[in-house]
């Protein structure tokens, strides 16, 4: 590129005039080019005498003759021009232009760029004829730096100015006067009106602003043109969005330049000047709408509102005059001291003087007298164009009230009125640092209601409700007045027996007190006409002993409730250490359940499903074992329950749901026809956020067939939330999953509760297959079961079938599938496959029942 020198930041650089080169032209050459035919190489003092610079090259591109006027300009020796030297003086591109031109051997005409000895740049147009002899050409040069440089000044004024106008925060125009037609538009204001700086020009002010606006302001540019002098107006516009955009418009004529005979001067143009005052505007229209609505708030307020000015009331709103008893005019004037309690007019009278904006809490005497508990919110505003004093009074007499209330229902229970679980921990804390610092001794019963949840279920919440406030009132008889009682939750008490004798008494007496709410507890209840009993499961732990903080107690007699559940319900239990070794025995197996995870160390196996007519093979349930590295194959009972109470079941459950999915493709594949493989689903999995997403990813990318797969449910888990539970279920079978009822018989959902839901199967919980045929009871229920699901159309299997008497029943009573040990027990995936293959050769030629034993 060629180099530029000298030139300030923001100038246009001279090296960006290009070299123009013009062959065989005429229109810009000296006259002197037309005398050099004539001359030789040789005539170099005829050379010299030609006015201006003149250069001598040969064909090859090398200087012959460089003449003293050339020699000046450069600035160098004219030995040091000729041969190849003249070179070091032009700039890249205007060298390259000279060797190109010569290289067509025709005439031609330069604008070159010249690097001066001195430094800086100059150019040179340069008029180049072929000699008469062909070999030489004759470049006589002339000097337009001059020129050349005003023309950079110039543009680079302009571009200055195009900066400037395209900055400023103003809109700028210029229209010529004579067809108002736009000269000059800076970018706001090309933008304001849809356009760009460069496709406005031209067009006319109608054609920029639009008809109606140019008929609206055309009286503004007549007075303008008229009266030769600045014109300015406002007007709006109308933006896209709907709103509006204020402007001040500021026309400025364009006058010609001062006539000799004093003539007036006419315009030439008019330049447009815009500045959006819409802020100001809006400003203003805010303050006009701020008067007005304070004005109106006044008056519909329906909290009292004073405005007072040095401490003298000079209006008030109809709320406060009814809240103390005064008029307007009775108030107006007189000092708001007066109507404040002498108690708190200290407070009022410093608050007045600090003019701080704030709020606080004081106390109004009314005209009867009467004390009235009040909030001032005190603000400064500017009202009429004075400085005053604005304070709302409202009356806080009901937010005392409620307060009271608030601090008892912060403390208590709001349905049994019992202390809740914070302020119960509070008391017992504090009793156990009372017992510390005496001999009396503490105990701590953890009552927990049983089956609660069935009652709320079946009987609905206002019973259930009515059941916890008789419990209460129970419980409150059956206890000391020094004891505390406390609902911890739904169904779950707290009593705290303080003051108890050391030694072996404590737990007589803990025991006596268990007991007793045994008795009440599970007395029968008549609610709205029936009699409806629950029965408590009570775990106690003692103090000191059982625990050093009230946290560590209440955990422990927790741990002695469960105790009590896990061994029937209905009794109570005393904590015992050995309690603490199983909680951590349940957290060592959860640290290892999770990295049983990582290292693979669980696996399926499956038992068959068949039709209970012929024994054809019809699925499979899959079930999870665990292979522990120390201690063997464990069955679910021994860690499930651990990963359930600890989240685990959701890593669990999800990965033998893929396990699942996975083998039941691959048995597709190799045509054993096992369908559907059923898959137990857990309450943690199935009430979990995003179960439906997570099980939406374990099934293939393409999806999987209807009907490969069989997701179990028990009835508890749909009697929680029946629109829910509904919900979630389309949406499994929308993923092409069945749905089947595991243990059914055994919860508590309804005929009606089931015909809303999209269930595919009914399985017979084994608990009433183990004593067919031959129990009444269990024949009946299992009967029932059966038509019952063949009437809904759904699909009824039994488990746990272990005799052939067992099969033969079910058959008779139209029972469709049955799984147990007298088909076979659970086995690993590869012994099932096997099993199935060889089931398979069994179907193709049965001379019997396929099989009488596992």
């Amino acid at each position: 590129m060629p180099r530029t020198r000298g030139l300030a930041p923001g100038r246009r650089s001279l090296s960006s005039f290009r070299s123009r080169a013009t062959i065989n032209s005429r229109s810009q050459e000296p006259a002197t080019v037309a005398i050099t035919p004539s001359l030789t190489v040789d005539d170099a003092p005829l050379w010299d005498a030609l006015p201006g610079m003149v250069m001598l090259l040969d064909g090859s591109g090398a200087a012959r003759h460089v003449n003293a006027a050339f020699a000046v300009f450069c600035g160098r020796p004219a030995q040091d021009l000729h041969g190849q030297g003249w070179r070091q003086v032009l700039g890249d591109d205007s060298r390259d232009a000279v060797l190109q031109a010569l290289a067509l051997r025709r005439d031609f005409f330069l604008e070159i760029e010249l690097l001066r000895a001195a430094g800086g740049t100059g150019w040179l147009q340069c008029s180049a004829r072929w000699l008469a002899d062909g070999r030489h050409c004759a470049c006589l040069m002339h000097d337009v730096t001059a020129g050349n440089l005003a023309r950079v000044s110039a543009q680079a004024q302009a571009t200055l100015f195009r900066l400037l106008a395209d900055n400023v925060p103003v809109l700028i125009a210029y229209y010529r006067a004579a067809d108002f037609r736009c000269q000059f538009a800076n970018k706001q204001y090309a933008q304001t009106f849809g356009r760009d700086e460069r496709s406005i020009v031209g067009s006319t002010f109608e054609e920029v602003i639009g008809a109606a606006a140019a008929n609206l302001i055309q009286p503004q540019v007549e007075a303008m043109l008229r009266g030769r002098s600045a014109v300015a107006y406002e007007r709006t516009l109308p933006q896209a969005d709907g709103s509006l955009r204020w402007i001040e418009v500021n026309l400025l004529p364009h006058l010609e330049e001062p006539r000799p005979d004093g003539a007036l001067q006419q315009p030439v143009g008019a330049f447009v000047l815009i500045t959006d005052i819409t802020k100001h505007r809006l400003a203003e229209q805010a303050v006009r709408e701020s008067e007005e609505r304070l004005a109106k708030f006044m008056q519909a307020s329906a909290e009292g509102i004073v405005f007072h000015q040095d401490g003298f009331i000079t209006d008030a709103n109809p709320p406060i005059c009814e809240l103390i008893g005064y008029t307007l005019e009775e108030l107006r004037g007189r000092r708001t001291l007066e109507f404040i309690a002498s108690d708190h007019v200290g407070k009022v009278a410093a608050v007045i003087a600090s003019g701080d904006e704030t709020a606080y809490e004081s106390m109004l005497v009314d005209k009867a007298g009467n004390r009235i508990a009040v909030e001032f919110i005190v603000r400064t505003m500017l009202r009429n164009g004075e400085r005053m004093r604005m304070t709302i009074v409202r009356d806080i007499r009901d937010r005392h009230a409620a307060q009271a209330r608030i601090h008892h229902l912060a403390h208590h229970d709001s349905l049994t009125g019992l202390l809740n679980r914070e302020s119960f921990m509070e008391q017992l804390g504090h009793a156990m640092l009372v017992t510390r610092a005496s001999r009396a001794q503490l105990a701590l019963l953890f009552i927990d209601l049983d089956h609660f949840k069935r009652v709320n279920d079946s009987l609905g919440h206002l019973v259930g409700d009515t059941l916890l406030r008789t419990v209460t009132a129970r419980i409150n008889a059956s206890l000391r007045a020094t004891d505390t009682v406390a609902r911890f939750g739904g169904d779950e008490f707290m009593a705290l027996l303080p003051g108890l004798p050391a030694g072996a008494q404590q737990r007589i007496d803990a025991e006596d007190v268990a007991k007793k709410l045994l008795v009440s507890i599970g007395l029968p209840v008549i609610v709205e006409g029936r009699p409806i009993s629950v029965t408590p499961s009570i775990g106690i732990a003692l103090f000191p002993g059982d625990g050093d903080t009230a946290e560590e107690l209440v955990r422990h007699a927790d741990s002695a409730m469960y105790l009590a559940k896990a061994r029937g319900r209905a009794n109570y239990q005393f904590f015992d250490p050995g309690m603490a070794t199983s909680a951590y025995a349940a957290m060592v197996m959860e640290g290892e359940l999770a990295q049983g995870l990582e290292r693979g160390e669980f696996e399926l196996h499956f038992q068959p499903q068949v039709r209970c007519s012929d024994g054809l093979l019809v699925g499979a349930e899959a079930l999870i074992r665990w292979n522990h590295p120390e201690r063997g194959l464990l069955m679910p009972d021994e860690f499930i329950p651990v990963a359930e109470r600890h989240r685990l079941m959701l890593p669990l459950g999800q990965w033998v749901l893929q396990e699942a999915a996975r083998c039941v493709m691959r048995w597709q594949q190799m045509g054993l026809g096992v369908a559907p493989v059923a898959v137990n689903l857990s309450t943690v999995q199935f009430q979990s956020i995003g179960f439906i997403d997570a099980m939406a990813q374990v099934l293939p990318a393409d999806g999987i067939a209807a009907g490969l797969l069989e997701l179990e449910l028990t009835e508890r888990m749909l009697m929680d939330d029946l629109a829910d539970v509904k919900q979630r279920l389309h949406h499994l079978k929308a993923l092409g999953l069945q749905i089947s009822v595991d243990d059914f018989g055994t919860g508590y959902s309804s005929l009606g509760h089931l015909k809303e839901l999209p269930i595919d199967k009914l399985k017979i919980d084994r608990s009433f297959i183990t004593d067919l045929p031959d129990d009444r009871d269990s024949a009946a229920i299992a009967r029932a079961i059966i038509q019952m699901g063949r009437s809904l159309g759904m699909t009824v299997i039994a488990e746990g079938v272990e005799t052939e008497g067992q099969r033969d029943f079910l058959a008779e009573q139209g029972c469709d599938q049955i799984q147990g040990l007298l088909i076979s027990a659970p086995l690993p995936r590869a012994a099932f496959e096997a099993w199935a293959v060889a089931h398979r050769v069994h179907e193709r030629a049965p001379a019997a029942w396929p099989f009488t034993s596992s």
